[in-house]
């Protein structure tokens, strides 16, 4: 009986719900405040970075918080026949594992291309270098713009934009940095915040030096690149060796069984 009352109020709830009748948008912005401090700092940049910009983090956000509220609310009517204070904080806990499961997917999608952001960034840095023989760091910036690699877009329009709004210190530069945590790139940002501060005359001085780290960059991208591919032959092999082995060790086993039989 237990069952046919839970599956009741389930699709009950789920009808209301559809008909309008409990409106969990309308109990997600009324306590707008509470939810947002729920948000991790790098959200948003996280689903720019896996999205571009055809997505709003905003939606998606309240999204999950609404698949969060539904999985707390689910798990109660289950325990509802012998419900408790301990019960309903496990449907919280559960409520909450389940907000978090679209931010762990999203940190795993960026951490899975850090490596294809760190191989971009060196020649991004090449063709800026090249532009800023020709203008000041952040016109060449701006101008960079069009070639940059669209991961890179959103995070070159705030620092230029700040730049332009009088910002003359190595934040923007550093705020860059930090939203492409990759190998070496608080180093070239503070090449390239003294670079935008150099005297005219010391300007080829330093784009030598500027243009000296990108070449290292560039090798070691290189360099890893070349590893991924050897280590993924290795794993081929591997697995093509120990394909063979157990194929070798079936055959001898039913070899061995067969003249046993005989």
């Amino acid at each position: 009986m237990y069952f046919e009352i839970l599956a009741i109020g389930i699709i009950a709830f789920v009808v209301l719900t559809v008909n309008g009748y409990i409106k969990p948008n309308k109990f997600i912005q009324d306590n707008q405040d509470i939810f947002q401090k729920l948000k991790e700092e790098d959200y948003d940049f996280l689903v720019r970075a896996k999205y571009g910009d055809g997505l709003d983090a905003d939606v998606l956000y309240q999204k999950r918080i609404k698949n969060g509220l539904i999985v707390s609310v689910l798990l109660i009517f289950i325990m509802l026949s012998d419900l408790s204070a301990v019960k309903i904080l496990l449907s919280l806990v559960g409520g909450y594992l389940a907000f978090k499961v679209d931010y762990s997917n999203l940190k795993k999608y960026y951490k899975r291309h850090l490596v294809l952001i760190d191989s971009m960034l060196p020649y991004y840095l090449k063709g800026l270098e090249i532009l800023i023989q020709h203008y000041t760091v952040p016109v060449a910036l701006g101008k960079s713009i069009a070639d940059a690699p669209e991961i890179f877009r959103d995070g070159l329009i705030e620092m230029i934009n700040k730049i332009n709004a009088g910002d003359s210190t190595v934040t923007p530069y550093m705020e860059f940095a930090q939203m492409y945590p990759v190998r070496d790139s608080m180093r070239m940002m503070r090449l390239l915040y003294r670079l935008s501060l150099g005297r005219q005359e010391r300007k080829q001085e330093q784009l030598i030096t500027f243009s000296k780290t990108i070449s290292n960059l560039q090798q070691k991208a290189r360099e890893t690149r070349y590893k991924e591919r050897l280590d993924k032959m290795e794993s081929k092999t591997m697995s093509m060796l120990v394909c063979t082995g157990v194929g070798v060790m079936i055959l001898l086993v039913i070899q061995i069984i067969g003249m046993i039989g005989g």
